[in-house]
């Protein structure tokens, strides 16, 4: 027995006494205040007391494996998670777990990103304080058929951040989410189709959430843009209860992708700012103005041109005109 069975004890803001924990994990209250020691090495924030014992502070920001299984004791995803300290890109390495063979649902999550993407091979800042996430989908369908999945993506974490914090979220057409009109969330959804056949061979959904991201750790350009959850809420967000969140959210989405659809369509139209706004389409290196109407049966922005016609649009860059 050791540090991580200990933890797996712990619990937030309860203390737990050295004995009962000795007697549960038959190991020496000795051996106890070394796993103990060990955890606090490793930048767990335990709290001690004479006569109560050790419990986690309420407020510790590290991401920690058995905290965020604690949170996923009834999820089919659980013995699929992955966590990393750092990592260049949690899609990256789920998009080599999948050459591997790795499962439908296997999530990689990670503290920090030293090369993270955003949509167009963009950079995207991660730095400490957030929470990166990515998940491997083997749907057995056409890609066709999942035009909407990153709509029902951002309104699975859009659930699992109201879980955690109690906090609304906005949408930006279509990958963003918003605090006060600030980008906390960014998705990118990446596909594999078979040749030929056109049928999906996997797809990794990845997101950043900026959970205790403070703003001086953002590159100066990014810093009057974005928004944290610990800010928007005003105090520190435990970041295993929202990747727990965000993990359970995503298996739920997963098992009700097609048959939901519309629900989960019309949750996002409800919450997409970008709806009834004047935008800026850019796309193929030309830009054209146009008014923003309503969402698909797809997740497609519906669009009329200032000539009067309309269009369905489904790639590209949508900039909100005086946002």
């Amino acid at each position: 027995m050791g540090k991580r069975e200990v933890l797996a004890l712990l619990r937030d803001g309860e203390y737990v006494s050295g004995e009962e924990i000795s007697k549960a994990l038959h190991i020496s209250r000795a051996a106890v205040w070394k796993s103990v020691k060990a955890l606090r090495s490793d930048g767990c924030a335990i709290v001690s007391a004479p006569n109560r014992g050790y419990c986690l502070h309420p407020e510790r920001t590290h991401l920690l494996m058995p905290q965020i299984q604690r949170g996923l004791a009834s999820c089919p995803w659980a013995g699929q998670v992955q966590l990393l300290e750092e990592v260049d890109s949690t899609n990256t390495r789920a998009k080599q777990l999948a050459a591997q063979g790795a499962p439908h649902g296997t999530v990689v999550i990670a503290g920090r990103q030293s090369g993270g993407r955003g949509r167009l091979g963009r950079q995207f800042s991660s730095p400490n304080g957030g929470v990166y996430l990515s998940v491997l989908l083997r749907p057995q369908e056409a890609a066709s058929e999942l035009l909407h999945l990153t709509a029902a993506v951002a309104v699975a974490v859009r659930r699992a951040i109201s879980d955690c914090c109690d906090l609304q979220t906005d949408i930006k057409w279509m990958n963003d989410l918003l605090i006060d009109g600030k980008k906390v969330c960014g998705i990118l959804t990446e596909l594999a189709t078979e040749a030929g056949s056109g049928m999906l061979e996997y797809a990794v959904i990845g997101m950043g959430i900026n959970c205790n991201t403070r703003m001086e750790d953002f590159p100066e350009d990014v810093r009057s843009k974005a928004a944290s959850l610990c800010s928007a809420r005003g105090r520190t967000i435990n970041p295993n209860e929202l990747a727990s969140a965000l993990v359970r959210r995503l298996d739920e989405m997963d098992a009700c992708l097609q048959t939901q659809r519309a629900n989960y369509l019309a949750e996002y139209a409800a919450a997409c700012i970008t709806i009834g706004k004047d935008v800026l389409l850019l796309r193929g290196g030309e830009s054209r103005e146009a008014h923003a109407l309503g969402i698909d049966a797809h997740g497609g922005l519906l669009v009329r041109y200032a000539d009067g016609t309309t269009a369905t649009v489904n790639a590209g860059e949508v900039s909100v005109r005086n946002f």
